[in-house]
């Protein structure tokens, strides 16, 4: 079945996930959750919660974790076609057509999970038994004890060329080099890929064993050994012990990202459950993406020598282009020579819990790093270091987060080259009129009736407060209606948005309410959801009137489609970022005006025209958003 990420998505949003948990086990009310007994272990005090709003179910006693799908086969014991069939018949939905590709595809992954299990299982019973006591020790040495061993699934492969070829002859050799578990070298016999090598299994965040990763035991290269890429595992898309952090970070709010799968045992062994490694490879998109999913501001811990810096720099460049409101990064720096295991087991999880407090936002990384990269006693060695900090900056896609990181590296580089000022003589009291002939009154004719530095209007006095224009939010919400998938990506901005029509404003806050626990959701999907709600009927209104001059307002009537809404989509985030940003600049220009309009000094002036600048330069975009929409 050709069941895409989308369509299941779909299903899992129609469906009540307490309703249907409640009709085999006793469901009750807990302030936004539910509760019962977990029916997958023996309990009397209810520690299996259910989150509607998201979609889950999650026992904090045995660590059961999934969705509306997972229910039906592993409570259920339905495989995972019919658990499907039989949801979509609750929800009304039509399962896709067969896709004999598809189906193909899906047979032999599910083939090749097999494999790798029955390897998994055969490297377990190898580090049990009499041949696995040097690893063990081993282990025990690393101060990783036999709980820990079995939950991360510790397991042993023998030094030999055919041992796990042998133990798993019931699979063709063909499936056992697919997954990875041979190397097949052309016109000579096939052997183990993994050969005395302590081994770890690599899980995705279900939980099921997709690759493995290997350390070898005594002298050699290279030290880690992990699977290559196969068609259940691609390393650049998985994040190491997922499937148990994903959970604990849930009561933590917090997600760390540490250099390497013993970094991730050996703090879970101190008792912090909520770290995650890449595998071998730089921190991905993808593998930010798996992480911002989690929370908004994950902490990258990496070694404090100069390998683990340069990691955590390419980490923050890959970030930047990603940034949306809310979302970033905060870097824990370890001291030098040291890794997680040596943090935890000289201060505990409390010590490493310090260093965490510690880190520095994403922002204060960059600037540190660049400030560091060379000396800054020339003005070229200075113009250099802002290039450097600017071009940062402009790599943010989204334009709300890249004015404030540059007006931040602006206010930064202020500071840094500040020059000390000798002391002024007083100034004698403005006039707005001073004497014509040169530099009358107050020495500067600069300070003479510029309409800028006028007292500022009501309106922008209180342009804060009285919120943002009416046909400008209508505009913002028509556009928001026809890409929901906006709301999801700026929610934290448009919380910010001071609309001044209490309808609107409601409308507003309705449209974030139901992308809140939904990926995936179209038009159609967003006003199936407030069709019941009073704020619909404005919604529809707003939705018809696409002839307001914006792009993301039209119809995409056209033949290039794509283009066009990824035209739309760009026009309508940066339209956001206007939007959010001016009243705030506003706000800040009426104070200054009013501050330089008090002290008369070539600093406030300087601050003053400078936001006056940035006002102009917004009201500037605003007008090319629309005049890009008739283009």
């Amino acid at each position: 079945m050709t069941l895409t990420p989308q369509w299941l998505d779909e299903l899992r949003s129609r469906i009540t996930l307490s309703t249907l948990i409640g009709r085999t086990v006793k469901v009750t009310r807990a302030g936004r959750e539910y509760k019962a007994c977990c029916p997958f272990h023996n309990e009397k005090t209810p520690s299996f919660t259910i989150n509607e709003e998201k979609g889950f179910y999650h026992c904090f006693g045995c660590g059961a974790h999934g969705d509306a799908i997972r229910w039906m086969t592993d409570q259920r014991g339905l495989s995972f076609m019919d658990a499907v069939k039989e949801l979509a018949a609750e929800a009304g939905m039509e399962v896709p057509a067969a896709d004999p590709r598809a189906a193909k595809k899906a047979e032999e992954a599910a083939s090749l999970r097999d494999v790798v299990q029955g390897a998994a299982d055969w490297f377990t019973q190898q580090l049990d038994s009499s041949n696995g006591a040097p690893a063990r020790d081993y282990l025990a040495k690393r101060g990783i004890s036999d709980p820990t061993r079995r939950a991360f699934g510790f397991g042993l492969a023998p030094d030999s060329r055919s041992a796990l070829k042998e133990a798993l002859k019931k699979f063709p050799t063909a499936m056992l080099v697919e997954s990875g578990m041979l190397i097949a070298v052309e016109d000579k016999e096939s052997y183990d890929r993994f050969r005395g090598r302590l081994m770890i299994p690599i899980r995705d965040a279900r939980g099921r064993v997709i690759a493995f990763g290997g350390r070898i035991l005594g002298d050699g290269e290279p030290k880690y050994l992990n699977s290559p890429d196969t068609p259940l595992f691609d390393k650049g898309r998985v994040l190491y012990n997922l499937d148990k952090a994903s959970p604990a970070s849930r009561q933590t709010n917090r997600i760390i990202v540490v250099e390497g799968y013993m970094d991730v045992i050996a703090l879970a062994e101190a008792g912090i459950a909520d770290a995650v490694a890449p595998l071998g490879t730089a921190l991905t998109e993808a593998q930010l993406g798996l992480i911002w999913r989690m929370v908004p501001v994950p902490f990258l811990c990496f070694d404090g020598d100069a390998a683990g810096q340069k990691a955590a720099m390419r980490a923050a460049m890959r970030a930047l282009p990603l940034l949306r409101p809310g979302f970033s990064l905060a870097f824990a720096t370890l001291p030098a020579g040291q890794d997680p295991d040596d943090i935890v087991r000289a201060r505990g999880a409390e010590g490493f819990a310090d260093l965490l407090a510690d880190a520095q936002p994403l922002v204060e990384r960059l600037w540190a790093h660049e400030v560091a990269a060379g000396p800054l006693a020339t003005p070229e060695e200075r113009a250099a270091l802002k290039t450097r900090l600017l071009a940062h900056a402009d790599a943010i896609e989204d334009a709300d987060v890249r004015h404030h990181y540059r007006e931040a590296f602006r206010e930064r580089l202020d500071t840094l080259f500040a020059r000390q000022r000798p002391e002024r003589a007083a100034r004698a009291p403005w006039t707005p009129n001073p004497p014509r002939g040169g530099r009358g009154g107050n020495g500067n004719r600069r300070f003479g009736p510029d309409p800028r530095l006028q007292p500022p209007a009501d309106e922008t006095r209180t342009i804060g407060l009285a919120g943002i224009a009416a046909p400008y939010v209508a505009a913002l919400i028509g556009g928001l209606l026809r890409y929901p998938e906006a709301l999801r990506r700026n929610e934290e901005a448009l919380t910010r948005l001071p609309v001044a029509d209490s309808g609107d404003a409601e409308l507003l806050r309705a449209m974030l309410d139901s992308v809140g626990g939904q990926e995936g959701l179209d038009c159609e999907g967003l006003l199936a959801i407030l069709e019941p709600m009073k704020v619909y009927n404005r919604a529809t209104t707003l939705l018809r009137a696409d002839g307001m001059h914006f792009s993301f307002n039209r119809r995409l009537d056209s033949e290039e489609v794509d283009a066009a809404r990824e035209t739309a989509l760009r026009d309508l985030e940066e339209y956001i970022g206007v939007l959010v940003t001016q009243p705030e600049i506003r706000a800040r220009l009426a104070e200054a005006t009013a501050d330089f309009q008090r002290t008369m000094d070539d600093e406030g002036f300087a601050r003053q025209q400078k936001l006056y600048a940035m006002d102009k330069e917004l009201t500037r975009r605003l007008a090319a958003l629309s005049d890009s929409s008739e283009s």
